[in-house]
């Protein structure tokens, strides 16, 4: 953000820098205000407009951050940056300017950073909350069961679905299993809604959030055209040959 300034808003979908503070803290478990004063510490190096803290000097270890990273291209940045919140891997050289900056795309990385951020806001702010107050964590968010949390007290259990809006409010999907889910539950489903990353997150909990009066879940059928490409690998004698040579 010091770097790169606004860019950095426009290819993750971002209205301002507080929405980035925020997606990016809750995402990566720390505080947006850490974020920010990281960007501020850097912000006297690079051409942005800002002073940042110009009267301190930088820190020994940032010094070193920004020396590492300063020949990293934005779409190398880019890269990283997504790779460390999704926790996935990602090739930095299949990443073309063009993809980043396309708005579909920028909504789908938004969506999916906010969803890592709710998911995190959760772990960190559930046992506040009266309801779920003594029960231990088990995180299933990579299990694909229609839920991202198990939480258990003895024989007490809740199943708890994070989603994440940046607004006040705003739409949110379902998938099917999530859905299947949830009506299977019932009480026991819960979902947790983050919302208004905008400005300030806060939250909601909807139990049984199929028979809830507030929430209208309308089905969504879409038809996708998935394209695979096959050939056939031929048999060469010689090859076969020679490597049953080498493996003798």
């Amino acid at each position: 953000m010091s770097k790169f300034d606004r860019r950095v808003l426009g290819a993750f979908g971002f209205s301002g820098f507080k929405e980035a503070f925020n997606v990016f803290g809750y995402s990566v478990a720390t505080s947006p205000n850490s974020i920010k004063n990281y960007r501020d510490e850097f912000d006297p190096y690079f051409p942005n407009g800002r002073n940042g803290w110009h009267k301190r000097e930088i820190r020994e270890y940032c010094r070193n951050i920004m020396q590492k990273t300063k020949d990293l291209s934005f779409e190398e940045f880019y890269a990283i940056i997504c790779s460390i919140i999704t926790e996935g891997n990602m090739d930095v050289g299949d990443i073309r300017e063009s993809e980043i900056i396309t708005k579909d795309n920028g909504l789908v990385q938004n969506r999916l950073i906010t969803g890592k951020a709710a998911e995190e806001y959760f772990v960190r702010h559930y046992n506040a909350i009266g309801v779920f107050q003594n029960y231990e964590l088990k995180d299933s968010t990579n299990l694909g069961c229609g839920f991202d949390y198990k939480l258990t007290n003895g024989s007490s259990n809740f199943y708890i679905e994070v989603k994440g809006i940046n607004e006040k409010q705003g739409s949110i999907l379902m998938t099917e299993k999530e859905h299947a889910m949830a009506g299977m539950l019932q009480d026991r489903y819960c979902l947790f809604v983050v919302s208004n990353f905008r400005e300030a997150p806060t939250h909601q909990l909807y139990f049984n959030p199929l028979k809830c009066k507030s929430l209208n879940f309308q089905r969504q059928e879409r038809q996708v055209v998935q394209v695979s490409y096959s050939t056939v690998v031929p048999f060469d004698k010689m090859v076969n040959n020679m490597i049953l040579t080498a493996d003798s």
